[in-house]
C-alpha cells in the first residue's frame, strides 16, 4: 500500500511510481491479536487478526505526526472487519470521525473484499434464513443487527433436523445449546440496547458446525396484537476469519462495505478495474446500514502497480486515493491555497471532480459520487 500511494519514481516513471512520490512514509507496525481473543472469535494462527484499541493507538500516533512535524497527515486504513452495526458507530469509527475533521489531517478508509463472499444477509418480515457450512469448518461468530424497536426471538436447526427451542432472551443471559445427534455448541449472546448504537445485537458463536445447511429462524416481536417488521441484517466474519466454508445461501451484496469504512467524515473507496472500467466484484458495497450514502469514490484496485509487483483488492484503492489526498494536502495546506483543509473538505472537492457515468444514478452502491479523478479535480477548483 504504501508504494502505491506514495513511493518513489523509478526510472522517471517509466517504471514505477506512486500516486504522491515526493511524499515521507511513515508506518505503524500493529502486533497481533492476543490468542484469547483469536480462540473466543475462533480465528486462525495464520491469520492477520489485530485489537481495535491497538489501531486506535496506531492512528493516534501518525496523527500526532502533524503537529511534530507541522505538515498536513495522510492516513490510510487497509483493514476491516465484518463485525459491528455498519452505520459507523464503533470506537474505532468514532475516532477516526474525530480525526478527520481536524485541520491538515485526512483519513482514508478501503470499503473491504466482501462484495461477493455472501456473508451478508438483510430481511424486513419473519424469516428462515439458510446458511451454508463446509467440511472441516472450525467454528465462525456471527452478528444479528436489528431494529431498534423491535425484539427478535430465534430458532436454530441443525443439518441434521435438530432444533433448538425459542430463544427469546427474556431472561436477558447467554445461553450454550448442544445436540444429541451432532457434534456443534453455539453459543448466543444479547445486547438490547447496544450502547454505541442504540440497536438490538444478538451474537452467535458456532464452534464445530456440522456441514450442510443450519436454518435460521428469525420472529420480530408482537406489541399490542401488532407484529413489527423493521429490517435486520446477519454478518458473517470477513473471510480471511473463518476457517472453512460459512455462507448465506440468499445473501445480498449491499450493505458489504466492513468498518470503519461506514464512519461518517471518512474518505471510503471502493475498487472497480482501472484498465477496463469494470466493476470489482470482491469491492464491499454501500450503503450503509442506516442509508447513509457510502462509499464516496471508487479508485482503481486490480493490478494496481507496487514496489513489490501487481496487486489487486479495495486496500490498493484506498492507497491510491491517500495518494490522490496527499497531493491535494501539498496544494491546499503546503502551497496555502485553503490552509484549514480536512478530510471532509478534500472529500467534497474529490467528489466534484469524480468521474460520472451517464447511465448510473448517483450516489451509487458501488460507485459512491464516481470515480476518483485528482486531475478532473484540480481543473474543477481552477474553475471556481
Amino acid at each position: 500500500m504504501a508504494s502505491a500511494a506514495a513511493g518513489s519514481i523509478i526510472d522517471q516513471g517509466l517504471t514505477f511510481r506512486g500516486a504522491a512520490p515526493r511524499s515521507d512514509i511513515a508506518v505503524v507496525k500493529l502486533k497481533g491479536a492476543k490468542q484469547y481473543l483469536r480462540d473466543f472469535y475462533l480465528i486462525d494462527d495464520d491469520a492477520e487478526a489485530y485489537q481495535e484499541n491497538d489501531i486506535m493507538e496506531a492512528v493516534k500516533y501518525l496523527e500526532g505526526m502533524a503537529i511534530v512535524f507541522q505538515r498536513p497527515v495522510v492516513i490510510v486504513l487497509g483493514i476491516g472487519t465484518n463485525m459491528g452495526d455498519h452505520e459507523g458507530n464503533s470506537p474505532l469509527a468514532s475516532y477516526l470521525d474525530q480525526i478527520a475533521t481536524r485541520r491538515s489531517r485526512a483519513v482514508v478508509v478501503c470499503g473491504g473484499n466482501e462484495g461477493d463472499k455472501e456473508h451478508h444477509y438483510t430481511a424486513m418480515m419473519p424469516e428462515q434464513i439458510e446458511l451454508r457450512v463446509g467440511e472441516n469448518t472450525k467454528g465462525f461468530c456471527m452478528e444479528l443487527w436489528g431494529n431498534r424497536i423491535d425484539i427478535y426471538s430465534v430458532v436454530l436447526r441443525t443439518p441434521g433436523g435438530e432444533m433448538t427451542s425459542v430463544i427469546d432472551f427474556r431472561n436477558m443471559t447467554d445461553n450454550e445449546y448442544s445436540f444429541l445427534f451432532d457434534r456443534t455448541k453455539i453459543y448466543t449472546g444479547l445486547s438490547l440496547v447496544e450502547k454505541r448504537s442504540g440497536n438490538e445485537l444478538i451474537f452467535f458463536r458456532f464452534e464445530n458446525p456440522s456441514p450442510g445447511i443450519w436454518s435460521i429462524i428469525v420472529t420480530p416481536s408482537e406489541q399490542d396484537g401488532v407484529r413489527n417488521v423493521g429490517r435486520y441484517h446477519l454478518w458473517l466474519p470477513i473471510t480471511e476469519f473463518i476457517d472453512g466454508e460459512a455462507r448465506f445461501l440468499e445473501p445480498s451484496p449491499d450493505v458489504t462495505l466492513t468498518e470503519p469504512a461506514n464512519a461518517k467524515n471518512v474518505i471510503t473507496v471502493s475498487a472497480y478495474n482501472g484498465h477496463n472500467g469494470s466493476w470489482f466484484s470482491e469491492s464491499g458495497r454501500g450503503f450503509t446500514a442506516n442509508s447513509t450514502i457510502k462509499p464516496d469514490l471508487a479508485a482503481p484496485g486490480v493490478q494496481v502497480s507496487t514496489a513489490l509487483g501487481s496487486r489487486s483488492g479495495a486496500s490498493m484503492a484506498a492507497a491510491l486515493a491517500a495518494g490522490c489526498a496527499a497531493q491535494f494536502m501539498e496544494w491546499a495546506v503546503v502551497d496555502g491555497y485553503a490552509p484549514y483543509a480536512e478530510s471532509r473538505t478534500i472529500k467534497s472537492d474529490l467528489i466534484r471532480g469524480a468521474v460520472r457515468e451517464s447511465n448510473i444514478i448517483y450516489p451509487d452502491r458501488r460507485w459512491g459520487y464516481g470515480k476518483l479523478n485528482i486531475s478532473r479535480t484540480f481543473e474543477v477548483l481552477a474553475r471556481t
